[in-house]
């Protein structure tokens, strides 16, 4: 007789996938082959990781709770390609895993923004990640200039990877049911960034002071940051933008741009 399979932690951010429709649907949407390295952050109760295992041919599991390590460890040996590790996946080493592994999971959404950008700074390491999160993180990851969900996340995403939302997932495809709806983002990393590596730090904290007061103008929200308002000034002439101009209507590529000239 199989174990019960462990109840959910709420502090754990713990939603249980049950729906094998949404399963099929993700495991389509990422495209996996037979010699793929595949990494799932929260397993869970393991609906997703089956699935994983039967359609590539190397999964290692993450999992935080060890009363689900313990209870997906029972079941392991039906899975030879599957490696188990109790660990919490912000401290996993994840540089060691293998260039070109692809990232499916359900993140727990308290960690999920956290987690994405782990990911994001070993762009080279993982190529395409299927991602089930929070609706509310993917529509911001999602978003577009001028749009009351584009910010920092947006920008700062974006520039590191073609984003694109597949489809919602009801709060009924889970146990226990989350007061949050879902979604299901495709990420291709970007194999070449616009910025060499020490020009993204400074580029990041453009952004970050650019959005920091958002009912502010971009060259006051700067210099409340810390940036030189003359400096400030003379980019955004020589970008041929207002002085009246927001951080939210501004592209990528502008904000690339300004923070080149500054």
């Amino acid at each position: 007789m199989d174990p019960l399979p462990p109840v959910a932690i709420k502090r754990l951010g713990q939603n249980f996938l049950i729906d094998p429709n949404i399963v099929r649907k993700i495991i389509a949407l990422a495209e996996l082959t037979p010699t793929d390295t595949v990494l799932e952050i929260g397993p869970g109760r393991g609906i997703l990781t089956e699935a994983l295992c039967r359609a590539t041919g190397y999964v290692t599991a993450i999992e935080v709770d060890p009363r689900l390590h313990a209870y997906l460890t029972e079941r392991q040996p039906q899975f030879s390609n599957l490696t188990l590790i109790l660990d919490d996946a912000m401290a996993y080493p994840i540089e060691h895993l293998p260039p070109g592994t692809v990232v499916v999971a359900n993140l727990p959404y308290y960690l999920s923004t956290p987690l994405l950008f782990r990911f994001l700074d070993q762009h080279h390491r993982f190529p395409r990640m299927v991602l089930m999160l929070q609706k509310e993180v993917a529509e911001r990851l999602t978003a577009k200039p001028g749009s009351s969900e584009y910010g920092l996340l947006s920008v700062m995403a974006q520039y590191a990877a073609e984003i694109t939302k597949q489809f919602r997932v009801s709060a009924q495809c889970f146990r226990p049911r989350p007061e949050v709806g879902s979604a299901v983002v495709l990420i291709k990393t970007k194999p070449q960034r616009a910025l060499n590596q020490e020009e993204e730090p400074k580029f990041a904290a453009l952004v970050k002071a650019a959005f920091a007061h958002r009912r502010k103008t971009l060259v006051n929200s700067l210099k409340d940051e810390g940036y030189d308002q003359k400096l400030a000034t003379a980019a955004l002439k020589v970008l041929n933008l207002s002085l009246s101009t927001r951080a939210e209507v501004l592209s990528i590529e502008q904000l690339i741009e300004l923070s080149r000239h500054i």
